[in-house]
């Protein structure tokens, strides 16, 4: 399912999404040896052998790529499906703070593929389907979902409410 928090493999993610490039050099990845800082005080070291392993397992699950550019380097790039398995990595240990997470959506169909993509994620989220293209949450991840429907491109079709209140309109 989902990377574990602190794992090898989710600093290489980190580092990733972190980048100003958006890449890194696999040299650097793996023969500088150094720590990933995480901002919270907590630092991980990291060795050759579980950095291997996790970059393998990162190429498979199609969370990275590896590219060779001109001088004959090898970088690795974040793909896609890796920016939103770091971006919504906590999801699960998130408390509720007791509002609800409304999402609307009307994605045409010449954008089918994102709209699958989009619902997909809804649900791999935690979201419940309420209506057809209306999604329900307890889940406080409404600005992680802002910044994924900008990536995808998606903003004038998609709406994101957060309330406190719920129910028929009469009992609120």
């Amino acid at each position: 399912m989902g990377l574990q928090k602190k794992s090898a493999g989710w600093w290489v993610l980190l580092a990733l999404e972190k980048a100003a490039d958006g890449y890194i050099r696999f040299e650097d990845v793996m023969f500088n040896t150094h720590y990933y800082y995480d901002g919270s005080g907590w630092e991980y070291p990291l060795n050759k052998s579980s950095l291997s392993i996790a970059i393998k397992r990162l190429r498979e699950k199609g969370y990275i790529k590896e590219e060779k550019i001109n001088s004959g380097e090898i970088i690795l790039k974040l793909t896609d499906e890796g920016r939103t398995q770091i971006l919504f990595s906590d999801v699960e240990t998130d408390q509720w703070d007791g509002k609800w997470r409304v999402v609307i959506f009307d994605i045409p169909e010449q954008k089918r593929l994102i709209r699958d993509l989009f619902r997909r994620n809804l649900k791999k989220w935690g979201f419940k389907h309420f209506q057809k293209s209306v999604w329900i949450s307890k889940k406080n991840i409404t600005d992680k979902l802002f910044a994924y429907i900008k990536d995808l491109g998606v903003e004038k079709w998609v709406w994101v409410f957060e309330s406190d209140k719920y129910g028929p309109s009469d009992k609120i």
